[in-house]
């Protein structure tokens, strides 16, 4: 049944997260979904949750979603705010959105410790230093 339904390929997508002011002037992280396509996405849906150890403890964060209706050919937007205390468990976004008229889906997940200097990379079209996951 499930491989009957058609699940077309995620290309020109990615999820980022960057280390930027935010609008008090504070220094925060941030994820952002960046297209880097020449069409939109549409409908678009974005699950977010954190999980796995920290300190030997197993912990989860709330599960939260966020909706766009549009994001625009070459383009990008931010998400949500992300704390420093979790970049040691899985951070986990479930994305779904429309695209010529076809429903895609992608998991995209920032392991433990991933989020860091070191990782860093020029994001293309925001032109800015962050890690990304395509």
């Amino acid at each position: 049944m499930r491989k009957d339904i058609p699940s077309p390929r995620v290309e020109g997508v990615a999820m980022a997260v960057v280390r930027e002011p935010d609008a008090q002037g504070d220094t925060g992280w941030f994820v952002y979904l960046v297209n880097e396509n020449d069409f939109a996405l549409e409908n678009v849906l974005i699950s977010s949750r954190g999980y796995g150890e920290l300190a030997g403890e197993t912990r989860r964060t709330s599960e939260m979603r966020h909706f766009l209706d549009r994001l625009e050919p070459r383009s990008w937007a931010r998400i949500e705010r992300i704390m420093e205390e979790l970049f040691g468990l899985n951070n986990q976004y479930w994305l779904s959105f429309y695209a010529h008229r076809q429903l895609h889906d992608k998991k995209y997940i920032f392991l433990p410790e991933s989020i860091q200097e070191a990782n860093f990379t020029t994001l293309p079209l925001m032109k800015v230093r962050g890690v990304m996951i395509q």
